[in-house]
């Protein structure tokens, strides 16, 4: 006598199956279940675009509104039976928990007739949410687990980020998501309250494959304009698919719940990619952060930084460095910028600023443009940099650094070396001094500081941060330029959100945020959640001045797969080096000024 698992039961059904928990009551058993065909993903048939090794089913409703109805049926990559959206079927298997996942393992599938479901409305935000196993939280949908569902909101894309690698778009009902602080002043409570506010109206768009970095990016081009590409704030209607919860592509992707379209989808583009800057003023001045520009290739080595010991960062292969140098000279000129602070340049001398500046003149045909040589800053792997031209304004003195030296509660083994260079308009005279700020980023902690993240939403070494922007802004106060004016312009990646400590140190200082006007601004995204992290704050004397501030949303609302880099086999042609658009990770601020004597 052998054992085995318990006899199939003829008279158990989906919802049987799905219970009413996360798990099934009936796992590790042998069913048998009946339902209609609502989603057809399995392998090796005629449809390459849906291949999860199964596919879905839906059996006649309980009436149970906390019981699902649908299920997916797993068949592995050689199904015995071909199914079809409308079959009839009946199912003999195991119950298992794949990944959060409730499944039927197959062992046997007979095709019993044809039926027709109709999709269940599912209107977001979802009544609640639960947390996955990484902890975050995530909307309850369990009770359609598995079901055809139609999300009848207008639904708009929030991230692009695994777009590439696990072919999914993250999608929020009631438009754009915001970072908490943002919107907010910092707070506990808020913060916990708001990622779930956020969690309880997103859901995850997939591909339908359960391999990383497919050949087909599904979704890039799945738009109602010509020469469309999808970014952030683009919108759909009436998606129907199953819903399914899981990791992606065969579980390394993130944990939630993930719709699996049974049609493609459609996208309409709300957020058409920027032209050139139009802003006014006869002098313009910009703030780019270049995402890790390195002239030394990163192999892996530790023989980066001033020191010879750090990381290297950026392109890891001479032809990334050569897409990367060519799309970053192409944004850097589109500007149109007289005066470019850019950060994250490799702390190599000048090297970093020396392509970039011959590239940017050999594109012109000319000599316009120059660099502010400070040689190395500190010890940083990275530092900030001044890329000026030389027919709109001349430098005036030496440049000059903020860091411990000057100021105690300026942290300089955390946050990089404040810039400045004071320049004189060609055209009257009229002087201006432009300081170049990169502050510690939330990325690692500062507890050891005794700055530890408090959980109120402004992240890692706020405090770091706050006295950064104090001493910052007392420092102007000096006129340390000695250029005998009182105009500073304070540009960079600060890495706080818009209404967070740092931010509102210099606006208390008596700064002007040139960003004040715009409604909702931002200039980077993390997790699916949008916020301003760059800026450009003004001397109340400069803010007379200013013709206009624009935020230039040419890079995060863009899927990274358009940028320079080249693993995982990513097709080469879908990098276009005339375009700006994906030259970096963080948008670009632009300032437009009429400087007066």
């Amino acid at each position: 006598m052998t054992n085995g698992p318990p006899p199939p039961s003829s008279d158990v059904t989906v919802s049987d199956v799905q219970g009413t928990g996360a798990t099934s009551p009936l796992e590790g058993q042998a069913v048998v279940v009946s339902g209609v065909v609502t989603g057809d993903f399995q392998e090796d048939d005629g449809d390459t675009r849906r291949n999860l090794r199964g596919f879905y089913i839906q059996g006649a409703p309980d009436g149970n509104p906390g019981t699902s109805d649908g299920v997916f049926i797993f068949d592995g990559s050689n199904p015995s039976v071909d199914v079809s959206v409308g079959d009839a079927v009946e199912v003999s298997g195991s119950v298992e928990e794949y990944f959060g996942e409730t499944q039927v393992q197959a062992s046997s599938v007979r095709i019993t007739g044809t039926a027709s479901i109709t999709p269940v409305p599912l209107r977001l935000p979802a009544p609640g949410t639960t947390l996955n196993s990484d902890g975050q939280p995530v909307a309850d949908l369990e009770r359609y687990e598995g079901m055809l569902i139609e999300l009848s909101d207008t639904l708009t894309v929030t991230d692009l980020w695994t777009l590439e690698r696990f072919g999914e778009v993250m999608l929020a009902a009631g438009g754009r998501a915001y970072q908490f602080t943002n919107d907010n002043r910092p707070d506990a409570a808020g913060y916990a309250a708001h990622r779930d506010r956020v969690a309880r109206r997103t859901i995850l768009l997939d591909d339908g494959l359960r391999i990383e970095n497919p050949s087909d990016i599904q979704y890039l081009n799945a738009g109602d304009a010509p020469g469309f590409s999808i970014r952030l704030g683009d919108t759909l209607d009436g998606l129907i698919g199953n819903l399914r919860y899981s990791r992606g592509a065969g579980g390394r992707g993130p944990e939630d719940w993930r719709l699996e379209p049974t049609a493609d989808p459609v996208f309409r583009n709300t957020n058409p990619r920027p032209g050139r800057p139009a802003i006014e003023g006869s002098l313009r001045v910009g703030t780019f952060n270049v995402l890790n520009f390195f002239t030394t290739i990163d192999q892996g080595q530790d023989t980066c930084g001033p020191g010879g010991d750090a990381g290297c960062r950026g392109a890891d292969s001479n032809a990334e460095f050569a897409r990367q140098r060519e799309k970053t000279v192409t944004a850097l000129l589109e500007s149109g910028a007289d005066i470019l602070g850019l950060t994250e340049l490799q702390n190599n001398r000048d090297a970093s600023l020396r392509v970039l500046v011959d590239a940017m003149n050999a594109r012109e045909g000319g000599n316009d443009f120059a660099w502010i040589d400070t040689g190395t800053i500190h010890t940083d792997v990275i530092k900030a940099g001044i890329i000026y031209r030389r027919s709109a304004v001349t430098p005036v003195g030496h440049f000059v650094l903020l860091d411990h030296s000057v100021d105690s509660r300026y942290n300089d083994a955390r946050n990089r070396p404040s810039l400045a260079q004071a320049f004189a308009s060609n055209a009257n005279g009229a002087r201006l001094s432009v300081v170049v700020s990169h502050l510690k980023s939330k990325g690692s902690s500062c507890e050891t500081d005794g700055d530890p993240n408090t959980g109120d939403g402004q992240g890692n070494c706020n405090l770091t941060r706050v006295n950064a922007a104090v001493a910052l802004a007392d420092w102007i106060e000096t006129d340390p330029t000695g250029s005998g004016d009182s105009d500073y312009l304070l540009i960079g990646d600060f890495n706080a959100y818009f209404l967070e400590d740092p931010i509102e140190a210099f606006r208390n200082a008596g700064l002007v945020d040139l960003l004040a006007a715009s409604p909702t601004p931002y200039s980077y995204v993390f997790q699916g959640k949008s916020g301003a992290y760059d800026y450009a704050f003004a001397t109340a004397s400069l803010a007379q001045q200013v013709r206009g501030t624009l935020e230039w949303h040419i890079n995060v609302d863009e899927p990274p797969v358009l940028d320079y880099n080249l693993e995982y086999g990513r097709d080469p042609a879908l990098f276009d080096p005339d375009t700006p658009y994906r030259a970096a990770d963080h948008d670009p601020i632009i300032v437009g000024l009429d400087l007066a004597n």
